[in-house]
Parts: structure tokens; C-alpha cells; sequence
């Protein structure tokens, strides 16, 4: 009874969209045709942070890393505001520096500088005067990383994946459920209350009985207030939280949360919350007995083991390890796509230059106190201020950010393959859309690239049987 009722809801939700959406092309299956029955199972791993040069940068012979000079280190370097050269650096070493570097809108754009990709040094230098500014320019190699490096020299690698904007976390994670992030620029959750006029890719998923969950690290009291606070009529409670900490600057530090489940990003309510949020321990079951749902996101601990700093790289790996290892080793897998990749860069260098792309939708870009008429009056308190400068710079999505790693694990994955496709994360939404014959959410996941570049369907399964790959690094 509980599904019908959500399917319905969805149905209602997504209504509005479908009437204003071109007419479906003649001889398309209808929404909820499985197109692709080679993959039963879509799982979405998503960390935290970190840009493709700042991980897989050094990584020889495969995909588009840094260049090396006769000593074998890396040539590139950004200037600093004084002019000095600050070149890439590398220690042995997975813990990181707190708070630096930054991603915010306005530190993303300065590090972007028109396409040159010599702000990062300068970003921080601006944004957060007085911190370590060389933080942006360090790397990890293979002797922080070496289940990643294992991973991505034996499954396809995306060497041209970039985040959905030039922007934080809250904003990519948008683009990777619904194709916007429908004005959201930053990361204060107060400004989430809005809902995409398409829905997101749960509705049309739960409108065509297609099963999906979000795995994750919540207590169940956490859990169980998310469904209440979150219930539809609540959602203003967000905002007064907002008003809050712009009155009492106390309240500041708990209003710059981390996510805590990506499903969450625009408001579940309390039915689906209760439907489709389970915990991870729930998660090993279902891989290990084969019984994953079609579609599936297991968040990392986003409090220690997503990879953001200041935390420890090593446990985010060893954690993205047990989930890699733990579909490879299920019944399941014969059948399995995993996606491994991360939400945006963390103002971490990348020398390749983001593309232009198109924008999702008419939604501009704006703090929330430009969103919402209420709190405009608060624009002149700590909060507003420190907001302002963070969310200063266009209003546009029409820009990709900086590239990411990742990689598309599966048993029909092309042996020894890169991909040189531009990707974004509204790729894994095309790549779900075109399995089960759904519509595309916005401009932008109608344009993406296409996920089936790295697979091979037609022939037998290159990785029938799972490699065994390397044995992450212990956490110091």
C-alpha cells in the first residue's frame, strides 16, 4: 500500500513537468521498460574533495595527469598574489590540512580565472587570508592511495570527469539526483526547501516502481528527526534556523553542517525518508546476499570517512574499499555497474580547464537571502556577510567544474580502457534514464555524455571474475 501511495505522489509530482516536456519520440519504450537487463544493479559511490590531479595526477601512462619534469615531479605551479611561483608538493602522509583548501562559489570561480586554472593559490589567499595557502597545490601518490591506483589502472577511468559546477557540495550533489541544483550555490542547508520543478530522478524512479535507496551513516535518532524535521509542512523550520544564527552567531557553526544523506538535498518528507533511507549495515547484507535495489547510493561517514579535510584520506579509501569489494564479492555482481567518483574538487589543483556546458534550467544562481524575500533583512549579519563574499561571482550554471576521479566498475567493463568523454555527474542520471526509458530532468543530463563509452555489452563480461585489488593504506 505504501509504494502505490508513493508512486502515486510521484506521479503528481513529475505531471506538471511531463505536459511541458516534448512529446516522447515515436517507437520509444514506454517509462519503466528496462532496456538494459545486462545491469540489474546502478550503485552510485560518491566521496568527497578532491580533484583528479590532486589523486590520480601522477598515475603513469593512463588518462590526462600532470606533467613531469627529468626528476620526476610535477612542473606546474600557481603564483601567489606577490608573484611567487608555488609549485605542487607531496609528503607521505594521508592527514590534511583543516579548512584549506576551499571550494566555496566565489573561491571555485578565482581558481578558474577564465579558463587559465591559476587561482588556486590566490583563492585562498583572498577568501580565507592568513592560512596555509600552499595546501592547494599538494598530491597524493601512489603510496597514500594504492587501492585507488589499483582500481583505476584496472577498471575504465574517466580522465575527463568533471563536477556539475564551479562550486561546493551541496550544489553537485544537487545535479547528481535532478540535472540543477536549482539555484542552490552554497552549503547551508537553510536554503534547501525548494524542490525542482521536474522532480528528482526518486520521483520518476518511484513513479515507475523501480526500487532505489540511500545508504548511510545516520544514528537513528538523527535519522528519525530528518523524517520529522524534513516533513513538508516543517521545511520553514529551515529557514528559521537560518534567521537564527544570523541573530545569534553561536548558532553559525551548526548551520555549516556536512551532508548527511544525498537523497536528502531536496526535502525526502517523512515517507520516503522512512522508505528509502536505510542504514549502511543494511547495505552489506543486500551485497553480500545479492539483493541490492536497481539503484543505490552509499554515502561515506561524511563526518570521518568521505576524504573532505581535515579528515584522513586513508579511511575514506578503506571505507570506498569495503563497498568496491564487498559488490565484486556478492552474488549480485554478474550484474552490477558501480560508479566511484567524487562530489567536486575541494580547491584542490587541476590544470585542466572545466568546459563550457549547457544550463540545466532558468534558475539563477543566488544566496539564499536573495532567494528568500524573509531573510533579506539579515543580509548585514555575520552570516550575511560571510555568505555574500563566499557566493559572490556569476549566476549562471554554464560552466562545468573542475575534473574529478572516477571510475566505472563492472563485469562488462572494458579491459585496460580509458575514457576521454566529457562527463559530469548528470551522466549517471542519463545513464538511469536510458535504462528505464525515463525523461531527462533538465537541459543538462539531456546533453551528457554517455556511461555505455566504458562498457562492453555485446561480448562475454572482460571481469567475470573480480580482480583482487590492492590492499588500502592503513589509517595513521
Amino acid at each position: 500500500m505504501l509504494r502505490r501511495l508513493e508512486a502515486a505522489a510521484a506521479k503528481r509530482r513529475i505531471a506538471a513537468a511531463g505536459a511541458r516536456q516534448a512529446a516522447r519520440p515515436a517507437g520509444q519504450p514506454p517509462p519503466g521498460t528496462d532496456t538494459l537487463p545486462q545491469i540489474a544493479h546502478i550503485v552510485i559511490l560518491m566521496m568527497e574533495n578532491h580533484s583528479y590531479d590532486n589523486y590520480l595526477g601522477i598515475l603513469a601512462d593512463r588518462g590526462d595527469g600532470l606533467k613531469l619534469g627529468a626528476d620526476g615531479k610535477p612542473t606546474e605551479v600557481n603564483l601567489a598574489s606577490d608573484g611567487t611561483p608555488v609549485p605542487l608538493w607531496t609528503i607521505d602522509a594521508t592527514t590534511q590540512q583543516s579548512g584549506v583548501p576551499t571550494q566555496t562559489w566565489h573561491a571555485s570561480h578565482i581558481q578558474w580565472h577564465g579558463g587559465a586554472c591559476d587561482g588556486f593559490v590566490r583563492s585562498i589567499e583572498q577568501t580565507l587570508p592568513g592560512v596555509d595557502a600552499r595546501a592547494a597545490m599538494r598530491y597524493f601518490t601512489e603510496r597514500e592511495l594504492p587501492f585507488y591506483y589499483g582500481l583505476a589502472r584496472t577498471f575504465p577511468l574517466a580522465t575527463r570527469w568533471f563536477c556539475s559546477c564551479l562550486g561546493p557540495t551541496f550544489p553537485n550533489r544537487r545535479f547528481l539526483i535532478s540535472g540543477t541544483a536549482h539555484g542552490l550555490i552554497d552549503d547551508l542547508p537553510f536554503g534547501m526547501i525548494d524542490y525542482p520543478e521536474a522532480g528528482t530522478i526518486f520521483d520518476h524512479l518511484s513513479a515507475n516502481g523501480i526500487s532505489w535507496i540511500n545508504y548511510h551513516h545516520l544514528s537513528p535518532v538523527r535519522t528519525r528527526w530528518r523524517r520529522i524535521s524534513h516533513a513538508r509542512g516543517l521545511r520553514w523550520l529551515r529557514l528559521i534556523a537560518g534567521a537564527l544564527a544570523g541573530i545569534f552567531p553561536q548558532f553559525l557553526t551548526m548551520l555549516e553542517s556536512k551532508v548527511q544523506v544525498t537523497a536528502d538535498l531536496y526535502p525526502l518528507g517523512f515517507w520516503r525518508s522512512a522508505s528509502h533511507l536505510r542504514p549502511v549495515s543494511e547495505f552489506w547484507r543486500a551485497a553480500q546476499t545479492g539483493t541490492l535495489p536497481a539503484v543505490s547510493i552509499v554515502d561515506p561517514d561524511f563526518s570521518h570517512g568521505s576524504e573532505e579535510n581535515p579528515q584522513d584520506i586513508a579511511v575514506g579509501e578503506a571505507f570506498a574499499a569495503q563497498v568496491i569489494n564487498a559488490v565484486m564479492a556478492g552474488p549480485g555482481w554478474p550484474r552490477t555497474l558501480l560508479i566511484w567518483l567524487y562530489d567536486e574538487h575541494g580547491g584542490y589543483y587541476d590544470h585542466v580547464a572545466p568546459p563550457a556546458a549547457p544550463a540545466p534550467d532558468d534558475v539563477p544562481g543566488r544566496s539564499p537571502y536573495q532567494r528568500f524575500p524573509a531573510l533579506r533583512l539579515l543580509s548585514r549579519t555575520a552570516l550575511g556577510k560571510k555568505l555574500t563574499a563566499a557566493d559572490a561571482g556569476p549566476d549562471t550554471y554554464t560552466r562545468l567544474g573542475f575534473r574529478v576521479p572516477a571510475v566505472v566498475v563492472s563485469p562488462y567493463a572494458k579491459r585496460d580502457y580509458v575514457t576521454e568523454l566529457d562527463y559530469d555527474h548528470t551522466a549517471i542520471l542519463r545513464l538511469i534514464e536510458r535504462k528505464w526509458s525515463l525523461p531527462a530532468l533538465t537541459r543538462r543530463d539531456a546533453s551528457a555524455a554517455d556511461l555505455l563509452d566504458a562498457l562492453d555489452l555485446d561480448g562475454p563480461p572482460a571481469f567475470r571474475d573480480p580482480p583482487v585489488l590492492p590492499a588500502p593504506r592503513a589509517a595513521r
